[in-house]
């Protein structure tokens, strides 16, 4: 059976950190037949080439990108690589984010644009850069992951929700800035879903907050997963732009 996306180039930023999306979104792409152009911050070489070989189990081609995806010339190398090993970029992903909750009187300054620059900034700068090679394509996919949080807000997280919300705006406008160009971009806004971070809070405390949950439980990964390749497929993304899917658990209803 032919792979959804066979032959096609995702760039994903965020790819290292060992958190589960950013391990899920490449692979989920890669048995669909993309090749990766993947950033990273941090991570075990090991564990690097081992997830590496994984991918490559799916007959696709993985390229890494190391650096600070907040910091311009990382972004611009990141592009530039897709570029010079695909010659296109059909799908871009911006995953990068860091959670740092902390109450806004204790947020100092630093950490306040630290946060700005991991989740919000780099979304910016990776679009500002492939974007000119998507309008010469006259096609592709941007997908930004933002939260639930960005769209109700949450204590202690003033400076999480503010870029998570930011997310969200920057690509309703930029939806709108590149539609012309049969370029698409929207956001997903997942819930609560069980990953390593979530896996190390205080059970008592986890199972209330999902006792509030309409559904009544936390998302899987693999519930998740599905709506970055429903937005990045054709036909089944090519009417959605602008939009935030929201897996959820029902958390927000829009």
């Amino acid at each position: 059976m032919e792979r959804m996306f066979e032959g096609k180039t995702l760039v994903m930023t965020g790819a290292g950190c060992g958190y589960g999306m950013s391990s899920a979104f490449p692979l989920a792409f890669a048995k669909e037949g993309c090749n990766l152009v993947l950033n990273y911050y941090d991570g075990d070489s090991e564990d690097i080439k081992e997830y590496t070989k994984k991918l490559e189990g799916y007959g696709v081609k993985v390229v890494w990108v190391k650096g600070d995806i907040s910091q311009e010339e990382v972004a611009k190398k990141l592009i530039a690589t897709a570029i010079y090993e695909f010659g296109k970029i059909d799908i871009l992903v911006n995953v990068a984010g860091i959670s740092n909750p902390k109450l806004i009187e204790d947020i100092s300054f630093e950490e306040w644009h630290r946060m700005l620059g991991v989740s919000l900034d780099s979304t910016f700068l990776t679009c500002k850069y492939a974007v000119p090679y998507m309008k010469k394509q006259r096609s592709g996919r941007i997908i930004n992951i933002s939260s639930q949080l960005g769209q109700k807000g949450s204590a202690t997280r003033t400076h999480y929700t503010a870029a998570k919300a930011g997310i969200i705006g920057f690509t309703k406008s930029l939806a709108r800035e590149l539609g012309d160009y049969g370029i698409t971009a929207n956001c997903i806004a997942p819930g609560p879903v069980e990953t390593q971070f979530i896996g190390k809070l205080d059970e008592d405390w986890k199972k209330k907050q999902a006792s509030e949950l309409p559904l009544k439980r936390y998302g899987k990964l693999d519930e998740v997963i599905p709506s970055a390749l429903f937005l990045a497929s054709d036909p089944g993304g090519n009417l959605y732009t602008g939009q935030t899917l929201g897996p959820n658990c029902g958390d927000v209803m829009l």
